[in-house]
């Protein structure tokens, strides 16, 4: 019997995935990695200048790619946000506990230098293992 196990890349069909050579999520089994994202749809910025309205983009896209994948929010065991302003962790983590507040996966906030785009003023990724 094989042990192979089967991979499903989830793709949002954006330009910069191919350019990059990624995908938005990808699923091993029961593992979901879904990348860095940010607060983009449609190709525009969403909240710009609110961490807030950001984080709240970014999480609801994520959430997107967890369902592409066969998961969702309640099997995110990590998530990491990689943060420009570390000044700005209330609004970012208020919002991130609208999302996360009964599942509370393991999380770091993390601050950088910059992101790929001076209007980013966050990217997140998660960990997803299905049950």
């Amino acid at each position: 019997m094989s042990t192979t196990k089967k991979r499903q890349n989830i793709s949002t069909g954006a330009p910069w995935e191919d350019i990059v050579g990624y995908s938005r999520a990808v699923r091993v089994g029961n593992i979901v990695e879904v990348s860095g994202t940010v607060a983009v749809r449609d190709g525009k910025l969403v909240g710009e200048n609110n961490p807030y309205e950001q984080t709240v983009c970014i999480l609801e896209i994520i959430e997107e790619s967890l369902k592409q994948a066969g998961a969702n929010l309640n099997d995110v065991v990590r998530t990491r946000m990689f943060v420009t302003d570390i000044g700005q962790w209330q609004l970012i983590g208020k919002a991130h506990g609208e999302f996360f507040g009964n599942i509370k996966p393991a999380t770091s906030m993390i601050e950088v230098s910059r992101l790929i785009s001076p209007e980013y003023l966050l990217e997140i990724e998660a960990t997803a293992i299905i049950q």
